[in-house]
């Protein structure tokens, strides 16, 4: 394979979350993995678009997100690319997480998978609230705003 091995940094961003929900709340999680799905994450083999968290129980879970085989090692160790994975949370957080999801409207979307220093995978989980359409219309008016004040700037 020719692909850099990720140690410590960004592995994968949900740009399309931020875009589809207001972001209210976020939180640091880790994950629940196999040693061959670790593998794959630091090679850059992981989509975290379609994710969300779920509930099972008094667990949280992370669904969605597929986490691709290594192809040189599909034939040693097989598993589930886009099976749920459970989130690593205190109890306490668990639960707040929990009330929140309880609420009208609101959903939990991973929004960064990174590394820590440590070396530790960790996802960063946003509570979100859907968009409207007008809403996201807004954004897009803000954004481009953004883009053409700082062209105007640059020019000075």
């Amino acid at each position: 394979m020719t692909r850099n091995i990720i140690k410590i940094g960004q592995v994968s961003e949900n740009r399309k979350a931020r875009f589809s929900y207001s972001i209210a709340e976020t939180i640091e999680a880790g994950i629940a993995l196999t040693g061959a799905e670790i593998k794959s994450v630091r090679y850059g083999l992981v989509s975290i678009v379609d994710g969300f968290v779920q509930r099972r129980g008094n667990d949280l879970y992370l669904a969605g997100v597929e986490i691709q085989k290594l192809p040189t090692a599909a034939r040693i160790v097989n598993f589930d690319e886009r099976r749920s994975r459970q989130l690593l949370l205190h109890r306490s957080q668990i639960n707040r997480m929990i009330g929140k999801l309880a609420e009208r409207g609101a959903t939990i979307v991973p929004l960064k998978l990174y590394f820590t220093n440590r070396g530790k995978l960790k996802v960063l989980l946003g509570i979100g609230y859907g968009k409207s359409r007008t809403d996201k219309r807004e954004t897009i008016k803000q954004r481009e705003w953004d883009k053409n004040k700082s062209r105007i700037l640059k020019g000075r």
